[in-house]
Order: structure tokens, then sequence, then C-alpha cells
């Protein structure tokens, strides 16, 4: 019996090892909370004499380089643990334009870093009375919207900028915006130009933003509090209308557009189909009032009737909090063949008729509620889509030149000069990028201004058409 149970401890014992053994290698395989200390530490990382930021705990590296810094073929200095190896071969140059991971390895040990490598922007800040202007340093370009009856003939933008980097015209200097403005930028002997716009909304507008909530303080979704704070910043006829006052009666007669930005759940809420409601907005549309709908609002257009009954949007997805994830991409989409239409004007572009909304490395919850064209819904393409929802689809996703594949953004009716209606519907319309799943903040999305521009402009082109 003493011998039965010796052995079986024995067995027992080499298999709790053997598990211990196990799960001791698989902390080293998880990168959330890897241990601070460990044999696949990276010590060092330098790119052109600069030391960049190594988080041990993320297994992340950053490295700020300074304008005008060449990171597309570079040969990194790397200092590991004792007897750790990476699979980063020194002996060719690196091209750091986007994040770049490796595996560093000691034993039967390893970890994976990511190397974000950043080159200072020029321009540290652009500011019209005290406006901030989103500034993209791939495009060149500089754009900001200035709130409602600001003159742009005469503003002085206040500009910082990098150290070694001047600017022409000069931070301070009275310049006219009416029309766009190119600035000269000077560094090491060598100079680009970048071009500004500064566009306003259409004055005397009055705008309702429509929502659940009974009050605009009472809102909690962050993307419709961050979408409806930008429209009262911007337009001083700004309003908020619940659902619950169109349900109880309130004029809308001496309203020019309500926007519905509804971002906080696929299906919409029951207060939207209440027949007084639906027959208000009718009424509000029949008698001249334009609608914008983005978002999951896209899918109003079958109650409202503004496309016939089962038309509306045919894919309704995305993610909420916790959930989300990040991407390496950049998210946009291509408006080929509109490229004049009112809506996309002034958009920073990154080639004609495409544009981004939402960058890279950006937690994301892809809201979406657009028209799948090829294999559902009958429609074929476009043109199958306009001919059964009677309406013009203006953009698709970023590969979709021929505008075949999917309805992201589009305008009712297709008839007549009276445009009334127009849908967002794309997951990259983001106002706001909430922390990731661990709670880390999202870096703030390059391309907000692109955002806020399309709605700008969706809005003056509704009331004046």
């Amino acid at each position: 019996m003493k011998n039965f149970i010796y052995k079986n401890w024995t067995k027992w014992s080499l298999i709790l090892a053997l598990i211990f053994m196990i799960s001791a290698c698989e902390d080293n395989f998880d990168n959330n909370g890897l241990a601070v200390d460990s044999p696949s530490n990276v010590t060092s990382f330098k790119i052109k004499g600069v030391t960049g930021t190594i988080d041990q705990k993320t297994a992340t590296i950053a490295v700020i380089l300074p304008y005008g810094t060449d990171i597309t073929a570079v040969n990194p200095e790397i200092i590991l643990e004792e007897g750790a190896t990476s699979n980063l071969n020194l002996n060719s140059a690196i091209n750091f334009t986007n994040p770049l991971k490796f595996r560093v390895v000691n034993g039967n040990l390893y970890k994976d870093y990511t190397v974000n490598v950043t080159v200072l922007s020029p321009i540290k800040s652009f500011k019209i009375n005290n406006v901030a202007a989103t500034i993209n340093d791939i495009s060149k370009t500089i754009t900001m919207t200035l709130p409602e009856n600001t003159d742009l003939t005469a503003l002085q933008p206040v500009i910082e900028l990098t150290q070694g980097v001047s600017i022409s015209p000069p931070s301070g200097t009275t310049i006219d915006f009416s029309n766009t403005v190119t600035f000269v930028i000077t560094a090491n002997g060598k100079s680009v130009n970048y071009t500004a716009n500064a566009g306003v909304p259409n004055s005397g507008l009055t705008v309702a933003f429509l929502g659940t909530a009974a009050t605009r303080s009472a809102i909690t979704n962050m993307d419709e509090i961050t979408a409806v704070n930008w429209l009262f910043d911007n337009f001083t006829g700004a309003r908020y209308i619940s659902f619950g006052s169109v349900l109880n009666g309130t004029d809308l007669s001496n309203v020019d557009v309500i926007w519905w930005h509804f971002d906080s759940a696929t299906n919409l809420p029951a207060v939207a189909f209440n027949p007084a409601v639906t027959n208000a907005l009718k009424s509000f549309r029949t008698n001249g009032g334009n609608l914008l709908l983005t978002s999951f609002a896209s899918q109003y257009v079958d109650a409202l009737g503004i496309v016939p009954a089962g038309k509306g949007p045919n894919n309704v997805f995305g993610d909420f909090l916790p959930n989300g994830f990040v991407d390496g991409n950049s998210w946009g989409m291509s408006f080929v063949g509109h490229e004049n239409h009112p809506v996309f004007q002034g958009l920073v572009t990154y080639e004609s008729g495409k544009a981004n909304l939402l960058q890279s490395d950006t937690f994301r919850l892809n809201h979406t509620a657009w028209w799948f064209l090829p294999e559902w819904g009958g429609y074929g393409n476009g043109e199958g889509w306009r001919n059964q929802t009677g309406g013009t689809n203006l953009a698709s996703e970023a590969w979709d030149n021929s505008l075949d594949g999917r309805v992201t953004i589009a305008e009712f009716p297709n008839t007549g000069t009276n445009k009334n209606v127009i849908v967002i519907s794309m997951g990259a319309y983001d106002w706001y990028n909430e922390t990731n799943g661990s709670g880390v903040p999202s870096q703030a999305n390059e391309f907000i201004g692109n955002i806020k521009l399309l709605t700008q402009n969706s809005i003056n082109y509704l009331a004046g058409n």
C-alpha cells in the first residue's frame, strides 16, 4: 500500500510540475500583464540616437523623432537581456512607417514587442479664435470649422511650431480665409506647402438634435454627447428635441434640419415607431423640413416611408463596450463620381474621391447600418439599389470606386431638386473613441475633422437645397 501511494504521489508530482511549467510559459505568451522582469526583455531600443520608451508590461516601444526624419530605411540599436535573441534582421534597414512587431526569445520563453515610431509634425498646433485645426501631415492640409457668423476675411491664426521649423505667413498674421490659404513650412533648408481651409456653418439655421433622452444633459452615450456638443458649439441656432416632446406635439415648423445620431443600440427605440412620432416627422418632411440620419438611425428611413417598405439598411451590426477592437488600417470611404457634391467639399482626401474618417490604431466599435448590395436584398449593384429605394448612393467603402458594393452615404429622393434626407451609415463615422476593454484610452482620431466637416456640409446642403 505504501509503495502504491509513493508511486502515485511521484506520478502526480510530475504532472503538477508539468502543469506549473506550462502555466509559467503561457504567462509569457500573453502580452496582457507580462512580468516587468523577464529574460526575454528588450532593455534598450534606439533609432538614430533617440532612445525609445519601453513599456515592459504591454511589450510596446514608442520612439518619437524630430520633424523631417526619414524612417523608411533605419537600422535600430537594440540591447536585450543576456542570452536573448530577436528575429529582427539588424543587418538590413527596416521601414518603421507602420507599427513593427518582432519577437525576443530566451530559452523556452519569448515576448512579442510592437514598435511605434512617430515623426513629429512641423506644426504642434494651429488655432483661430481658440478653435483648433485638424492637421494632416500626409496630405499636408490644415482644416477647421469655425462658429457660425465668423468673418473669414480677417483672421489671425496662432501657430505653434516644432523646434527648428519656420512658417510663412507667420503666426499672428491677419489673413483672408475665404479661400484656400497656402502656408510654406521650412526646416533644414527644405520647404513644403500646407494648404489651409476654414469653413463655417450657414448662418440663421435652426438645427435640432433629436434624442431619446428627456434633455440634452441627460444623454449618456458618449458618441451622441460628443456629436451634440459639436453641434451646439458651431451652430448658434442649435436646439435639442426629445422623442418625448415630438410625441407630445412639439412645434417643428421653425426647424430647418433635424439630426438624429443614434449610437446606443442596433435596434431603434420603441418610441421612434409610435404613430404620433412617425406622423409628426413625416409631416415635418412634407412641409419642407430636412432630416440627417446617422449611425444606427439610418434604419429610420423605412419607418418614415423614405424608402419602400423593407428597403432600409440590410446589414446592421457593431460592438458595444467593453468589446471593440483596434485595427492597423485607417477606415474611410470612396465617393468617386461625386467629388463635386457639396457634402464632400473641403474633406482631406488621400486621393481623388477618397477620404479617411477613422485613423489606424484607434479603438473602434464599428457601429454600422448600411446597405450590402451584391449578395443581399436583390439589389445586385448600385443601379439596382437606386431603382428599388429611390435614393442616390453617394459613397461606399474605400475599395469600392464603382459604388456597387455598399451604400454608406445616401440622399433621398433621387428625383427633383429637394433632396431632404441624408443618411451616413458607416462604422468609420465615429465621434468618440472610448477606452479599450483594458481601460487604456484610445489615441485621438486624426481624421475627426473630416467627420465634422462632412456633417456640417450635410446640414448646410439640406437646409440650402
